[in-house]
């Protein structure tokens, strides 16, 4: 496993159909806005070069036409070899099995290539069932916590946690809770400084206390 302390250059995120839009969108526009005065590579990977929506089974069942779509950069077949950061998340797709076909695999074995892997939501799923996870410290969104813990019984599952750190994985809880991630991973390593200028400069008031989920409560986990 690659643990250079200096600081990465190409990120890769990782989309499928139904995926939850600010849970890829809110950190990479911190990382946006990081790139303005660092190098920055991005990488979009899914199962085709095809656009992949956001629209999914939920919204279908109430004949909505809402959604939106990112347009991939590689396939998984054609990833980049040298990806050092992985972004995954998660949403309303990871409950099905064809909307995650390959995805699941493609962690699985590009897993041990990267420096750091960084969930989302549900996307803390994904990693789970790759087996990456096993006997690890992990947290995922507190409404979908009960689904969650049930896709891998051997992760440490942390109820309370807004984000969880352990060795080269950050998982965060739901949607909102990436952003809270992504700053405070790039205080772990561009420095605290460094953050919190980009925050100030998106407005954005971090919560930086990752034990510290309120939504925990809301939806009965703890």
């Amino acid at each position: 496993m690659m643990t250079a302390k200096t600081p990465p250059k190409n990120i890769g995120v990782l989309l499928f159909p139904g995926f939850q839009l600010l849970d890829i969108c809110g950190p990479l526009d911190v990382l946006n806005v990081l790139a303005n005065t660092h190098t920055l590579n991005l990488s979009i990977l899914a199962a085709t070069l095809d656009p992949v929506t956001t629209w999914h089974a939920q919204q279908e069942s109430q004949n909505s036409n809402f959604s939106e779509s990112i347009v991939p950069t590689h396939t998984f077949a054609t990833a980049p070899d040298d990806l050092e950061v992985l972004i995954i998340p998660g949403g309303f797709g990871t409950r099905r099995g064809e909307n995650v076909e390959g995805v699941v695999e493609f962690v699985r074995g590009y897993y041990p290539k990267l420096r750091w892997c960084l969930t989302v939501c549900t996307g803390s799923a994904i990693l789970a069932k790759s087996g990456v996870l096993d006997g690890k410290r992990a947290t995922s969104n507190k409404k979908a916590f009960a689904w969650v813990k049930e896709q891998n019984t051997g992760v440490l599952w942390v109820p309370k946690a807004r984000w969880v750190v352990d060795g080269n994985i950050w998982t965060s809880s739901g949607i909102s809770a990436g952003i809270d991630l992504i700053y405070a991973w790039i205080a772990e390593v561009w420095g605290e400084e460094t953050a919190s200028y980009l925050a100030d400069s998106s407005e954005y008031e971090r919560n930086k206390d990752s034990g510290d989920d309120r939504f925990a409560e809301r939806w009965g986990v703890v």
